[in-house]
């Protein structure tokens, strides 16, 4: 494997499924579409960060820390997946959280106190200048305290998605099967950093589609522009690397991070009801949204093969539940 000089821990159920959604490619009328089901990586309802928080989670122990440090919105998946990781591994959890503490503790929250995590509230404070706090009293009072960025996104994190193409490649070789594109929901940039990593090492020659969820393309593609040469670096892949390797589309964020929309509501609706999968409203709704509509745009031709990437995120359909029902006809 690419990533086989750096350690990590079990955390993950993998491979995760290579699913062929035959119905949605007939409604759209093409391209042949399948789903990589990563919300089936079976850590607290499965979801991308599972892939990270293998490296994650083995460099905290290899550093000595018995507590783990993250941050994140209210809702976020990364944070309960990480909650779930530290339990695995007998690691102390506190999460700093943007806002302050709602009156309604459901979807991600739930799982995040199930867990054992300790919640933080930043409040309107950055969320790093609060997890640096937080870290500084934690060292005072005898701990050694591990910290990860928002989403996991850093190089070692990104190594997840290194090995998740080189998984996907062998999926693809087994079936025969060749992937024009993949398209996934983009935010904190660490997932994607690792799959043009792992494109670029493997030799797929695919699109690596990230459907921005928040940033502009621009933003995403700074983040992209020095975590990916970071992380080929930490596997000693001497690769290069241009802005066409950084294909982002922003077109699809809507009212701003986590406000569904319209179109998030028409993807969960459509996917639910015509292949049984669920996507949520703040990620994979919005990534899917994007890919409905680029498909009826057009920029996918009705003979090619393209792969969505599900990363996960179901808890949080249970904190936007009553926006949902509004939408039934």
């Amino acid at each position: 494997m690419i990533t086989s000089k750096v350690r990590r821990v079990p955390v993950a159920y993998l491979p995760t499924p290579l699913v062929e959604m035959e119905r949605l490619s007939q409604e759209l009328g093409g391209p042949r579409l399948f789903v990589k089901r990563d919300d089936q990586t079976g850590l607290a309802t499965g979801g991308n960060k599972a892939r990270k928080l293998e490296y994650l989670i083995a460099e905290a122990l290899d550093e000595g820390a018995d507590t783990v440090l993250t941050v994140g919105a209210a809702q976020s998946n990364h944070s309960r997946q990480t909650a779930a990781a530290a339990a695995m591994y007998g690691l102390r959890c506190i999460l700093i959280l943007q806002g302050s503490g709602p009156a309604d503790w459901s979807g991600n929250l739930l799982l995040d106190d199930l867990l054992g995590a300790q919640v933080h509230w930043a409040g309107d404070n950055p969320l790093h200048e609060s997890m640096m706090e937080v870290a500084v009293e934690e060292e005072s009072a005898g701990r050694h305290p591990y910290l990860i960025p928002v989403g996991g996104s850093n190089p070692t994190g990104a190594l997840g998605y290194v090995a998740a193409m080189e998984e996907l490649a062998g999926q693809l070789k087994e079936r025969d099967l060749h992937a024009d594109a993949i398209v996934f929901a983009s935010s904190s940039g660490g997932t994607q950093a690792g799959m043009i990593v792992g494109a670029e090492a493997l030799g797929f020659d695919g699109r690596v589609a990230g459907i921005s969820v928040a940033r502009t393309k621009s933003g995403l593609r700074e983040i992209l522009q020095e975590l990916v040469p970071q992380t080929a670096e930490i596997l000693g892949l001497d690769l290069s690397f241009d802005e066409t390797d950084f294909v982002v589309y922003d077109d699809y964020v809507g009212e701003g991070y986590g406000v569904m929309g319209a179109p998030e509501r028409e993807a969960i609706r459509l996917v639910a009801r015509i292949e049984g999968i669920l996507v949520d409203p703040v990620y994979t709704g919005r990534a899917m949204a994007g890919l409905l509509d680029l498909i009826r745009s057009g920029a996918f031709g009705s003979g090619e093969t393209v792969i969505f990437w599900h990363t996960g995120g179901i808890p949080a359909l249970f904190a936007y539940g009553e926006g949902l029902i509004k939408a039934i006809p």
